[in-house]
């Protein structure tokens, strides 16, 4: 079992090279200056940088849009709309929990500004709904997990593996949830806004593919944080990394992404225009292959080692470099002044 950092700990190490990710002997300290780990500061600045306000967006031409869209797009349109608020809001849940166990504290400072841009992202997915939903029919969406075994399946295997460190301590459940995390955002995620962002080559709700690529640019950096974390943890503790345990992270890796292609089959199917079943298998399995050489383990899926050439779009969607606020406004909203991440991962 691991044990729970201490909140004051007077007696702890304050040799920066002795730092490690888990279970070191950290003060709590948070000095700026001196770092382990030199990426935690330019992750820090550029999380920072990236500040935005839902509200600012302009959401009156989705209003007008969401009672005509076609009734499979907008079925798909509230199904992956209820997953992605689920996943925002069990990570704005669990990611205090798993800091408790972080004692690097460069680490912790860049978890407390992840788990700050969650909430901004629910909050985000809040204002869509109250939008252009009547309460009622924004309950239903809201709780749509309840209801639908497909969806209640989707948050079932992020949320029991968040569970089980929750309940047992031991280092190999935290590089589990850490690995589910992973998954989350940079499979899960990347997934549902391909959809909406087919709504903009559709020219439809525009305000929601502009919340989406707001939150998009946060979960790229996101993704990089745990990137960095399982990287460093594998460098201070190879015993969490033996040929075995990497076989369990990539297999879980292979049945997120499998969950996720059949998710994407069921919400979105062969009815939407502009995207097939064909064409979500293949980028879920990019996204598989991307995520597992990310960490340096062998690929999952034969091939799907670029881009599809079908979804090339999902790209120029996503770049945070081209990021605005609002339709009616010229004005650059990409706070970010550094040059903005590149989901090279």
């Amino acid at each position: 079992m691991m044990d729970k950092k201490p909140l004051f700990n007077p007696n702890g190490d304050t040799n920066v090279n002795n730092r490690r990710m888990i279970n070191g002997d950290t003060t709590n300290l948070n000095d700026f200056n001196n770092m382990k780990y030199p990426w935690a500061s330019d992750w820090y600045r550029q999380a920072m940088n990236n500040f935005w306000i839902p509200e600012e967006v302009n959401l009156s031409q989705d209003l007008k849009d969401y009672p005509n869209l076609p009734a499979a797009e907008r079925r798909a349109y509230d199904k992956i709309l209820s997953f992605l608020i689920f996943l925002d809001s069990i990570q704005t849940a669990n990611l205090p929990y798993v800091g408790e166990y972080i004692t690097a504290n460069e680490a912790n400072l860049c978890l407390a500004i992840q788990t700050y841009q969650e909430a901004i992202h629910s909050q985000s997915y809040s204002y869509m709904l109250d939008t252009i939903c009547e309460p009622q029919q924004r309950d239903e969406i809201l709780y749509q997990w309840k209801d639908d075994e497909h969806l209640l399946a989707r948050n079932t295997f992020i949320g029991e593996q968040y569970n089980t460190f929750y309940n047992s301590q031991t280092p190999e459940n935290l590089m589990k949830t850490i690995v589910a995390n992973y998954i989350l955002e940079g499979v899960y995620f990347y997934s549902g806004f391909m959809f909406f962002y087919n709504l903009g080559r559709n020219n439809r709700m525009p305000g929601s593919v502009q919340i989406i690529r707001y939150i998009n640019r946060d979960e790229n950096t996101h993704l990089w944080l745990f990137r960095n974390i399982l990287l460093e943890l594998k460098k201070e503790n190879p015993e969490l990394f033996t040929p075995d345990k990497v076989e369990v992270y990539r297999e879980m890796i292979r049945t997120g992404c499998e969950q996720e292609i059949a998710w994407g089959h069921y919400a979105i199917g062969d009815e939407v225009s502009g995207l097939t079943k064909q064409m979500i298998t293949d980028y879920v399995q990019y996204l598989g292959n991307l995520r597992c050489t990310g960490l340096g383990f062998e690929k999952i899926y034969e091939g799907h080692d670029d881009e599809p050439e079908t979804l090339k779009w999902v790209s120029q969607y996503s770049n945070a470099n081209t990021i605005k606020t609002d339709f009616f406004e010229a004005r650059s909203t990409a706070y970010a002044k550094s040059g903005a991440l590149v989901d090279d991962l």
